[in-house]
């Protein structure tokens, strides 16, 4: 069968549910990942044809696509921070918000040499595909990156990550709200916690509320800060002496999560926006003694 068929096949069947540009793209995403094919494949060959065992994956997708399940669940795989990631129904997909909040921790600290040559030590809490703790050791020489979440199975994916991307991370099974600290001390601490909440659930489109995990997204309506406000906690006992706590937080509660560090004793305390404009990243300072500083 022409390829360019199957592409028309493609719209008829998905148009309803996404934009044009959406299809197309998704139709690009899965012949580079099963025919290994190029996306301007048909440009260069309008008549590029296609066997009956080569269509059968396409079409397999174009059914789990109308069902509305994302595309890196049907590829098992996403790009971050120019990295490709393995990812399932297990872990949340990356999502460009959170390129954000790694960029401006490597913007500080990737070309940074530490007087004492020692490595810096990162932390990441929730680490889920391991895309934050992957990223920063791919881009800040001399780290030590750990990455904590709750499950081996979470971590099993982040670990594969860790070797897809030929980098070493440290993993730590725990949950937070079983610990009050950690055994070591840690220059950096980052979390992209779950901070949906469930009144929030009507704006989300049905590919996420069906199929990426709950316990990643939501938090209850009466604790919407419960994740912020452990995290803040832990970092005041496993972080060094001017180390940094950075999160990505809810766009409606920025200053409330900011509220949170201040109450913990963090200053220095800066917020900013994402490429949609929208309060997304935290930082704050971990200085004891100077705790009169903003």
């Amino acid at each position: 069968m022409l390829l360019k068929e199957i592409k028309k096949v493609f719209h008829i069947e998905l148009d309803a549910l996404y934009s044009r540009d959406e299809v197309d793209s998704f139709f690009y995403i899965l012949i580079e990942h099963y025919l290994h094919l190029e996306r301007f494949i048909l440009a260069l060959n309008p008549q590029q044809m296609v066997t009956k065992e080569e269509e059968q994956p396409l079409y397999e997708a174009l059914s789990k696509l109308k069902s509305e399940i994302p595309i890196q669940y049907i590829t098992g795989e996403t790009s971050f921070m120019d990295l490709t990631f393995e990812v399932d129904q297990n872990v949340l997909i990356p999502r460009p918000e959170t390129e954000e909040l790694v960029k401006w921790i490597i913007s500080l600290y990737g070309r940074k040499q530490r007087p004492d040559h020692a490595a810096l030590r990162i932390l990441d809490i929730g680490t889920g595909s391991g895309c934050i703790a992957v990223a920063l050791a791919k881009n800040i020489a001399n780290s030590e990156v750990h990455a904590l979440d709750l499950s081996a199975k979470i971590l099993n994916i982040a670990a594969a990550n860790a070797r897809r991307n030929e980098v070493h991370i440290a993993l730590v099974e725990a949950n937070i709200f079983e610990v009050d600290k950690l055994d070591e001390k840690f220059d950096i601490i980052v979390s992209n916690p779950p901070y949906v909440r469930e009144l929030e659930k009507k704006q989300m489109h049905k590919n996420v509320l069906d199929f990426e995990p709950e316990t990643a997204l939501f938090v209850k309506d009466d604790a919407p800060l419960i994740y912020y406000e452990k995290i803040a906690q832990m970092a005041t006992v496993n972080l060094t002496n001017g180390g940094m706590l950075f999160l990505e937080i809810n766009q409606y509660l920025g200053e409330e999560t900011a509220a949170v560090l201040r109450q913990y004793g963090f200053v220095e305390i800066e917020m900013r926006k994402d490429l949609f404009e929208n309060n997304r990243m935290l930082k704050g300072s971990w200085k004891p003694g100077d705790k009169d500083v903003e």
